[in-house]
């Protein structure tokens, strides 16, 4: 067994196993044994921390989205001017994804999006970088409701994008990634016209 750890460093280690394993073997498929024995802890050491798998996977799509929406707010945040913030926020996203594959694939695999309670925990995320992104459209004339539902649809081809790019084994980075889609993004948002 491992060795005794504060509370709150235990309970992000047993955050951190609990992302690899239900990235690898999804949320049905794993036990809270499988947990344990991962994490290198007994059973209940897991339930001092999580009353249940569920309260578990719950609380690792609320850190994971968390994590995304720090990223992309911090490099929106940061950046330069529209065109920039566009370049930006993609480039979060795609690093994101690159360097944080088990917690895309929790996110956006299938299994999160067939459990009403962890298909609501994504879309609050989704929603949360969409209204960012809405705030960022800035176009005389466009009304809230529009800005927000092109925001969507900016959200849907960073998905999208990142599916079909792990899918195809990462071939090439994700700076070069964020340039072409922010390329893409930034020549249709010129585009829209109030």
């Amino acid at each position: 067994m491992s060795t005794r750890l504060p509370a709150p460093r235990r309970r992000r280690q047993l955050l951190d196993v609990a992302l690899k394993v239900f990235a690898d073997r999804g949320y049905h498929a794993t036990s809270m044994n499988d947990l344990a024995e991962a994490a290198g802890v007994t059973k209940p050491v897991l339930y001092q921390h999580f009353r249940s798998k569920r309260a578990l996977y719950l609380e690792l799509l609320e850190d994971v989205g968390g994590q995304l929406r720090e990223a992309i707010s911090k490099a929106t945040t940061e950046a330069n001017g529209p065109r920039e913030q566009v370049h930006e926020g993609f480039r979060a996203y795609f690093t994101f994804v690159a360097t944080q594959q088990p917690a895309f694939q929790l996110m956006f695999g299938g299994g999160a999006r067939r459990d009403e309670e962890f298909a609501d925990a994504v879309q609050r995320v989704e929603v949360y970088v969409a209204e960012t992104i809405a705030d960022l459209i800035v176009v005389e004339g466009l009304d809230a409701e529009l800005r927000l539902l092109l925001a969507h649809g900016i959200v849907g081809v960073a998905e999208g994008t990142s599916r079909y790019w792990l899918a195809g084994g990462m071939t090439g980075n994700a700076d070069e990634l964020a340039a072409q889609v922010a390329g893409l993004a930034w020549a249709g948002l010129r585009g829209v016209q109030g």
